[in-house]
């Protein structure tokens, strides 16, 4: 499963949906919407989200290998290094292998203070690309002290995300040098919302490459989050760094919202899907988000 990934993300068209695992001991409820809607039959794959915002739930790599287990298709694992030191990231490496779990998504994560379990302290011994230059290591046979494994690991793909939008693009070029040098096979973008902010980034990605001592297959994913509300729109480009939500969309919705929720739901997907549609013909390799409105996927999918 983790080579056709691979395969797809470097030579063709390329689709995986977020899913994020709930404050609950059963993926069941996951599962089962994703079968009753087919969404399986959409995609290439999905991805686990690992407590996001420190809020405690199911641990993303059980989820991805039940996630694999129902339907047959890879599923990226991400690992936060705000819960981890170096022993436990390479425990759970050496585990997840066993289960053929080997896309692996590299996270800093949110800081521990925002977590709704009391008095939580963040480990986070480095950023994610700690996490990354294990996977090599890994993938070289040794672990991150440089001892032999005595059975090689299977191949592990890595994955980064980086920001869709900076005031200052030289502060983007150099995180995404940093992910390419550190062996990210694949950098995921924060949600995108305009087709001149695609093409940027594609652009840097080739700077980028071309800066990095040595050849580089590394992959752009779009990254895509869906608004059919107002307040999202205006929360997103308010208070999340690294999203640019235009001001033509906000006015948009705006308008709407006065007119009543049907309306600026209507609006919202209409945006959504043609943007969608518009960017995954430009650069058809994208990763989905939509905070498990799972129907909502589907309905972008058809």
């Amino acid at each position: 499963m983790i080579e056709d990934l691979l395969f797809k993300l470097q030579n063709n068209s390329y689709l995986t949906l977020e899913t994020t695992p709930a404050h609950s001991p059963v993926l069941k409820t996951i599962i089962d919407k994703i079968k009753d809607l087919e969404l399986d039959k959409k995609v290439d794959g999905f991805s686990t989200t690992d407590n996001p915002l420190a809020k405690l739930k199911y641990n993303s790599i059980m989820a991805a290998i039940k996630l694999q287990e129902a339907f047959n298709k890879p599923v990226i694992a991400t690992m936060s290094m705000r819960d981890r030191n170096k022993i436990a990231l390479q425990s759970d490496l050496l585990g997840a292998n066993d289960f053929n779990v080997r896309s692996i998504l590299a996270l800093t994560g949110d800081s521990a203070k925002i977590s709704d379990q009391p008095q939580t302290r963040g480990v986070f011994e480095g950023d994610s690309t700690l996490l990354l230059d294990m996977i090599q290591c890994f993938n070289s046979g040794i672990d991150y002290a440089g001892k032999p494994f005595s059975v090689k690991p299977k191949p592990i793909i890595g994955f980064s995300v980086m920001n869709a939008y900076a005031k200052n693009q030289k502060t983007l070029l150099k995180k995404m040098i940093k992910k390419i040098e550190h062996g990210s096979e694949g950098i995921i973008t924060q949600p995108v919302y305009d087709l001149q902010t695609l093409e940027t980034l594609l652009e840097m990605l080739e700077i980028a490459k071309n800066r990095v001592h040595r050849q580089s297959k590394t992959q752009l994913i779009t990254g895509f989050f869906p608004i059919t509300k107002l307040r999202t729109a205006q929360f997103l480009s308010a208070h999340v760094p690294g999203i640019d939500v235009p001001i033509k969309w906000i006015e948009k919705l705006r308008i709407a919202n006065e007119k009543g929720i049907e309306e600026e739901k209507k609006v919202g997907f209409e945006l959504s899907q043609n943007l969608q549609k518009e960017l995954f013909e430009h650069h058809s390799k994208m990763h989905i988000m939509t905070a498990n409105q799972f129907e909502l996927a589907s309905e972008l999918l058809k």
